[in-house]
């Protein structure tokens, strides 16, 4: 066993390697960038190696400097993690030249499979089924529209390199080919090093499902059942959970050993995921191969009991897998939301900034369910427009589907994020959703559930009752205080309006409201002044309830459902009445950059006349290219922004006359 691992990562999935060598007894070095100098991986680990700029090009894909930090730390070994050199084939070879070893697949197994053009070809020739589609390199765009055209939209064009959701359009059109194909080849090359393009058909309403392998150095294969990764935006895995809700035991044992008889092909020897797209019927096509852990190893390690991080070493340190697949079975389900550093009520842009409140639920038995949340980022810490805007995994584990389900929505509502925009109240609401319950998933989920774009929800009854009740006893606490309780209140909640009446005492309240003839029952307050989150528990159930401060009130969000309450006397209650409504401003003759990062390339000039549709300009952030539109005819006034220029979120980049 090693004495000295290297980790040439960052963020959650460097923190989460240093857990388990601390466990085993080993110690660890990490690498870092400018931008993660003091992170909390930085922190944790035994030593650390700085090795560059912020920009992954001149840190984490630098192999020279990765190679450099083990022979100075004396390392044994690298884990490279997931994404930056853990898929390259050249960087697991130089490791075993270096004599260091690479904890990973072997080089000729990366070969075989991480490349996605390659792996296709291996795998038809191996007789398993793929996606139709053109297994080759795309030259430019003009051979791409020969292809696509071949094929018949809708096509998917793909990164060979690619992974992450990144270096991937699904292309309805020719329009979006011509457009597409360069798009996707500048991502590859800025994220991967990697510009080559291959394009497949695109099967509409299909489910992401993967099995996870694991191998040994002795021929040795197993694999660790499935994970279903269908809840996906732009391409990216968003919600996952093992097992799958689409698979019976037949089909289960089918993906499974197809994915085993290809990883024993290329001689698998490490963890391992083998992608499938499959139909609502569950037939099932080979995708691609990951050849290195995934990020959403947490839910197979929680319905099976094993450490894949450990399993990665011990095969790297040349030891025998300890079972075999008759020994593995499916213990209950577990659920995983990524909370993101997104707006989802922004089309789900990403959002940087420092994360001024971090607070996740506490991790561990919760009762029904049990909480687990992998992160990299402490309170205090700033999410970087260089990388991935993840903030943390948070997943819950549970007997049965129905209660992991229920136990994510209730460690959702525990999760309070302040700065940076946040996905929390996206993920809530995919938990309450009937047709998630039921486990009706597709890889269109978010695109059919939410055509319009993500605004919240409108509040159920309960939640209605939550938000009247939360606004009281918020300014019942307020005002005692003060030596100013009052027990009559009018509260405004959106458009509703009630009378109430309020008594008790301590931690416990009854809120009568007096238009209903009915009593709310609000106990184990737990709230000051201050304080971002108030928990109770409203008729029997707990909840947690975000809170701000507003004029004449509060501001609170359960779940998705958010709204400003106004708590009010019977007087303020008639002047609002009459108060006029406040028009929005007028933005329709402005284009404004939608989120933090730098200006790729601006696409029109002062006095040009556009048409609704055409491309204004092309902005990139956190490694992703994001192509602004004209919404409607006009023409250009002002042009306030330059290729290679950072830009704010809301900054005015073009004005139309």
């Amino acid at each position: 066993m090693f004495n000295k691992i290297l980790i040439a990562n960052r963020g959650e999935i460097a923190v989460r390697v240093i857990k388990t060598c601390r466990r085993l007894g080993i110690a660890t070095v990490v690498v870092y960038s400018d931008a993660d100098a003091d992170s909390l991986a930085v922190e944790m680990a035994d030593e650390a190696v700085h090795i560059g700029a912020a920009p992954a090009a001149q840190s984490y894909l630098v192999a020279d400097k990765i190679i450099a930090a083990c022979k100075q730390t004396g390392a044994q070994a690298v884990h490279p993690g997931f994404g930056f050199l853990s898929e390259k084939a050249e960087f697991a070879q130089r490791c075993a030249d270096e004599g260091i070893v690479f904890i990973g697949p072997n080089p000729g197994a990366i070969s075989a499979m991480g490349d996605k053009i390659e792996s296709k070809k291996f795998a038809a020739a191996a007789g398993v089924s793929c996606v139709p589609g053109h297994i080759g390199e795309i030259a430019d765009t003009a051979e791409a529209l020969t292809v696509s055209e071949t094929i018949g939209y809708p096509v998917m064009i793909k990164a060979s390199a690619g992974g992450g959701g990144k270096g991937i359009r699904v292309a309805w059109s020719r329009q979006d080919v011509e457009e597409g194909f360069p798009a996707v080849r500048a991502e590859a090359a800025g994220a991967f090093g990697d510009d080559r393009i291959f394009i497949e058909k695109f099967i509409e309403s299909p489910r992401h499902i993967e099995i996870q392998v694991l191998g040994d150095k002795h021929g040795n294969v197993v694999h660790l059942f499935e994970r279903e990764c269908s809840i996906q935006r732009r391409n990216q895995k968003v919600i996952e959970e093992a097992p799958s809700p689409l698979l019976d035991p037949e089909t289960r044992a089918a993906m499974g050993a197809q994915a085993v008889a290809l990883a024993k092909a290329v001689n698998y020897d490490s963890a391992g995921t083998v992608e499938f797209v499959a139909g609502q019927d569950r037939s099932f096509y080979f995708l691609e191969m990951n050849t290195r852990l995934q990020v959403e190893h947490p839910v197979t390690e929680l319905i099976t009991g094993l450490d894949l991080v450990e399993q990665m070493i011990r095969s790297a340190a040349g030891e025998k897998l300890a079972f075999g697949q008759d020994d593995l079975a499916i213990n209950g389900w577990a659920i995983e939301s990524r909370i993101y550093a997104e707006d989802p009520y922004r089309k789900f842009l990403p959002s940087i900034g420092r994360l001024v409140r971090y607070a996740p639920p506490a991790e561990g038995e919760k009762g029904a369910y049990t909480v687990r949340n992998d992160a990299g980022v402490r309170e205090g810490d700033e999410i970087s427009m260089y990388y991935d805007p993840m903030i943390s995994k948070l997943c819950t584990w549970a007997p049965t589907r129905i209660e992991a389900v229920q136990g994510m929505a209730r460690a959702l509502e525990d999760f309070h994020i302040e700065g940076p925009g946040h996905n929390v109240p996206f993920l809530a609401a995919v938990m309450d959703q009937d047709r998630f319950v039921a486990g009706e998933l597709a890889t269109s989920y978010i695109k059919d559930e939410f055509p319009d774009g993500f605004s919240g929800t409108e509040p159920t009854a309960f939640q209605a009752d939550l938000l009247t009740a939360v606004g009281c006893a918020m300014q019942r606490i307020q005002a005692q205080r003060l030596g100013r309780a009052r027990s009559d209140w009018t509260v405004v909640v959106g458009h509703g309006k009630q009378r109430v009446h309020l008594s008790g005492e301590g931690s416990s309240l009854t809120v009568d409201l007096l238009d209903e003839g009915r009593s709310l029952q609000l106990t184990d307050i737990a709230w000051r002044p201050g304080l971002p989150t108030f928990r109770g528990v409203l008729d029997g159930t707990a909840f947690t309830a975000e809170v701000a401060p507003a004029p004449e009130g509060f501001v609170i969000r359960h779940r998705a459902a958010k709204a400003r309450v106004l708590v009010l006397t019977a007087r303020s209650a008639e002047l609002h009445d009459k108060l006029p409504a406040k028009a929005p401003a007028d933005t329709s003759k402005l284009v404004l950059s939608p989120m933090p990062g730098l200006v790729v390339s601006m696409d029109v000039a002062v006095g040009q006349t556009v048409r609704e549709g055409e491309v204004v300009c092309v902005l990139e952030a956190m490694k992703m290219q994001n192509i602004l539109r004209a919404e409607r005819d006009a023409v250009v006034k002002t042009v306030n922004a330059r290729p290679g220029d950072p830009v704010a979120a809301d900054q005015v980049l073009v004005e139309f006359g």
